[in-house]
């Protein structure tokens, strides 16, 4: 094994399951975000970038990570907005020169220091920010010990180590409640709620016992699974225990980007606003087409709908996920003269996929089986999409918009929030799959494909754009593509706080596991990117509802 820089995180992990320190720092394998709205990374680390700049900061960046917003990512807002300004009035009553997120970086060790305050006898006390009620459970750390030595060894004086304990709290909508009601009541709950610190008294042992797993490691061949009930909050789960792979991101490997030519890109938008008509103008196109609308288009297509055939007496069906995935193994061959695959609806495909897991689970509804079937469904139909996106071909995906959803703002005012027609759960992890999520519109007989313009707009691809907005053409997208491509390679243009984040990722929160549930976690690192963003409101607590009403529920 090559000399590793070891962390507080990655050594935790090896000492938690050392197959999933294989897959996470030595394979480098990264996976594709559930897009919980309570995600503890996410969460965890809007917290930091708060406590380190401001609240509009915290929410932007909180904003970010997500494809689409709804009613439950508001109430997280709500939630971070409260215990921000409790944790900066807490912050206030520390005397001394702060400086926040200190990078450690040595050849064997790394690490972000939330907080250093400078005394004015210029020695210097320790914090680190967790989002936890588990108070104790964090005594046993060696994070705190760690950031002293290696602090000391780049001249501080260290007088006092401590952990900033900001509370949390996981209440849920009752069924008895509606939003407004609900919020009320976490407002009440939150102004309960109070920010302590607690000191720790320093323990030179500990280092030592982190020196010793890291020669552990260093010495380590075969990395084997630990499984245990922590498995169920691990990010590699399906493709650990089930072998399934649909959620992982490709290589973080550096490559070529000129020499990319590929394209995979999701539109969605309104019948009739040209989203099938666009896709015809790519190279060579076939056409996988699911509801006939290919009279204004001439690329050749196959129909993935069932197919009946009628012998004697017998009448047979061919079930149109069966002559979808037939298609995809075809296309495998590559034994055609096509560059480029228009799937027209994805929407009708993942229908299709429900309809043949019915078929072989033998019922009538995801919920006649415990509801472990939507989890099949969606493995089943995210697995398949997989094994197309990745062919040596341009991917088109189109869908149909949906609006039929509100999210309610803090000041109970609705705003319609605008999604591809398909199952949130499915249409998240599709959007990491993909290079680009666009949105086809017409404005006064003009079309356009715009990108998230605001976070009540699904959006989303692996593609960082600075357009919001090209016309519909072929040639435009074309160009957009380019301007990626011949952009000035990110490391060359990362702000100080992105490039700790680069090294945030790396280091993804890890040590809740042995410290307490997964659900409690927040990492010990600095965030992911930044992205400034536009369009929802986000008022004051104070600010009552102009009105209610009772939310939908959804699966």
């Amino acid at each position: 094994m090559n000399k590793l820089q070891f962390s507080h995180s990655r050594v935790n992990t090896f000492e938690k399951c050392p197959y999933q320190f294989k897959l996470r720092y030595l394979d480098k394998l990264t996976t594709i975000s559930d897009s919980l709205a309570d995600d503890a990374l996410v969460v965890g680390n809007a917290l930091h970038l708060g406590a380190e700049k401001d609240e509009r900061a915290m929410l932007e960046f909180y904003f970010s990570n997500y494809t689409v917003i709804d009613d439950l990512h508001i109430n997280e807002t709500m939630k971070l907005t409260a215990l921000l300004r409790k944790l900066k009035n807490h912050l206030g009553s520390i005397s001394g020169q702060f400086r926040q997120e200190y990078k450690l970086e040595r050849p064997e060790f790394k690490g972000f220091v939330d907080l250093i305050v400078t005394n004015p006898d210029r020695t210097v006390d320790v914090y680190d920010f967790k989002y936890s009620n588990h108070v104790n459970n964090y005594l046993d750390s060696k994070q705190l010990h760690l950031y002293k030595f290696y602090l000391e060894r780049e001249g501080f004086n260290v007088q006092r180590i401590g952990f900033i304990f900001i509370p949390k709290t996981s209440i849920r909508q009752k069924k008895t409640e509606d939003l407004y009601q609900f919020r009320k009541r976490l407002i009440e709950t939150l102004s309960t709620m109070e920010v302590q610190v607690v000191y720790l008294d320093y323990d030179f042992q500990k280092v030592k016992e982190f020196w010793d797993s890291c020669d552990l490691i260093g010495e380590t061949i075969e990395f084997p699974k630990n499984q245990t009930n922590l498995c169920n909050w691990c990010e590699f789960q399906k493709y650990c225990l089930e072998g399934i792979d649909y959620m992982l991101l490709p290589s973080a490997e550096r490559r070529q980007i000129d020499a990319v030519s590929k394209k995979v890109i999701w539109i969605y938008g309104a019948p009739f606003t040209g989203k099938t008509y666009f896709a015809n103008k790519f190279p060579s196109p076939l056409m996988l087409n699911t509801d006939g609308n290919v009279r204004f288009v001439d690329a050749p297509y196959i129909a993935i709908r069932n197919e009946v055939t009628v012998e004697g007496r017998l009448t047979k069906t061919r079930l149109a996920w069966d002559i979808f995935k037939d298609a995809i193994a075809e296309l495998e061959k590559k034994q055609n003269e096509f560059e480029t695959i228009i799937l027209d609806l994805l929407e009708d495909t993942y229908e299709h996929c429900r309809l043949f897991m019915y078929d072989k689970l033998g019922i009538e509804h995801e919920s006649d089986n415990s509801f472990k079937a939507w989890d099949m469904v969606r493995t089943e139909f995210l697995s398949t999409l997989k094994r197309l996106i990745n062919l040596d071909y341009n991917i088109v995906l189109i869908s149909h918009e949906d609006m039929s959803k509100d999210v309610t703002k803090r000041t109970g005012d609705k705003i319609t929030r605008i999604a591809p027609n398909i199952q949130e759960k499915a249409a998240n992890k599709i959007a990491g799959m993909v290079d680009i999520v666009a949105r086809v519109i017409n404005e006064d007989d003009e079309r356009f494909l715009t990108f998230k313009t605001s976070e009540v707009e699904f959006g989303g691809g692996r593609l960082t754009l600075i357009a919001k907005k090209i016309p519909l053409e072929y040639e435009s997208f074309v160009k957009l593509y380019e301007a990626v491509q011949n952009s000035v390679p990110a490391s060359e243009t990362k702000t100080r706080r992105e490039r700790k984040s680069k090294d945030a990722m790396e280091e993804e929160v890890t040590q809740q596991a042995t410290i307490e549930t997964p659900e409690e976690t927040v990492s010990d690192e600095p965030s992911l990117k930044v992205e400034p963003t536009q369009g929802l409101e986000t008022p004051s607590l104070s600010e009552p509802p102009k009105r209610s009403r009772r939310t939908r529920t959804q699966q």
